[in-house]
């Protein structure tokens, strides 16, 4: 928790006195980072959920997250930064929403449950346009959207970036220089353990603390008989965390009853079920509101509605 550094709101760009200009970084270039900072000064905990691989469910992780901060009374934020394939919208069931500019602001996209969106999904003409852009364009993105969205005042910033340690990964652990930390998601077999292994030394070259391991797919559970399966293995989360010296936050089992509410945006339905998934999405949302409140908060589902 090293890393974090509240910026005052009222702090004059022009003021050297905390934030003198880096190696290399021009006058506008100083502008803007002051400018970003102050934008997100009002956001108390900023949450990286990243991975080595894809297909371990990540986004799925970002958005239930999300949800069931929501449902603890959290006020809470999600930045999608995968440009190639935006899956947020559709799990938070705004995929027909569009970002709208104010006052020179962007006004992120809101859920019902009032949770505040921004996606490349919403800036797109049609959900089928492909998004080719080579690094320095995904970098001006991303800068732009944790500078010129109006985030406002939340508890809680989940920033779902694409898998691996590329543009996207690099350039939101580089600008967001007082983030709380990066939860990595795997799923328990060996290809996708050795991937993620690649994403804890990845944060930790770039001085961001790891929060925890968060195991997905851990075991099937068949929705009909409650009997349940190891089919992707398991144990492989657990065995890296202890390996690497970094927390184990959980195992999420293979919920079949996950995959409509997923694809369907009712997520918030889901979560407030007692489906194996649902559990213990809400166990690692009660552990990181403990980890970054402090051990008196409150558990996650303590003040659901």
């Amino acid at each position: 928790m090293e890393r974090n550094e509240k910026s005052c709101d009222d702090c004059s760009v022009e003021s050297r006195s905390t934030g003198e200009t880096k190696r290399g970084e021009n006058e506008d270039e100083f502008r803007e980072r002051q400018q970003l900072k102050r934008n997100l000064s009002r956001v108390k905990h900023k949450i990286l959920i990243l991975s080595g691989k894809g297909g371990v469910g990540k986004s799925s992780l970002a958005a239930s997250l999300a949800v069931e901060l929501a449902r603890s009374s959290r006020a809470v934020g999600v930045l999608d930064i995968d440009f190639h394939g935006p899956s947020i919208p559709r799990l938070l069931g705004v995929v027909d929403g569009r970002a709208m500019g104010s006052d020179g602001a962007i006004v992120p996209v809101t859920t019902p449950e009032g949770i505040l969106v921004m996606s490349m999904g919403f800036l797109l003409p049609n959900s089928d346009d492909a998004v080719i852009w080579r690094g320095p364009l995904k970098y001006g993105m991303v800068k732009q959207l944790l500078r010129d969205v109006a985030w406002g005042e939340l508890d809680y910033l989940i920033v779902d970036s694409p898998p691996g340690t590329g543009d996207e990964p690099l350039s939101i652990a580089q600008l967001i220089d007082d983030a709380d930390g990066a939860i990595l998601v795997t799923t328990p077999q060996r290809l996708s353990v050795s991937d993620v292994r690649r994403s804890v030394n990845f944060a930790r070259q770039l001085k961001l603390p790891v929060l925890g391991i968060v195991e997905n797919m851990s075991t099937y559970v068949c929705d009909q008989c409650g009997a349940s399966a190891d089919l992707f293995g398991s144990g492989g989360g657990t065995e890296m965390a202890l390996d690497m010296g970094v927390p184990f936050l959980g195992a999420v089992p293979l919920d079949a009853a996950m995959v409509p509410a997923a694809d369907e945006g009712r997520l918030r339905e889901y979560m407030a079920s007692s489906a194996p998934g649902a559990r213990a999405i809400s166990d690692i949302a009660g552990g990181l509101i403990r980890l970054t409140e402090g051990p008196e908060s409150k558990g996650a589902h303590a003040d659901a509605e």
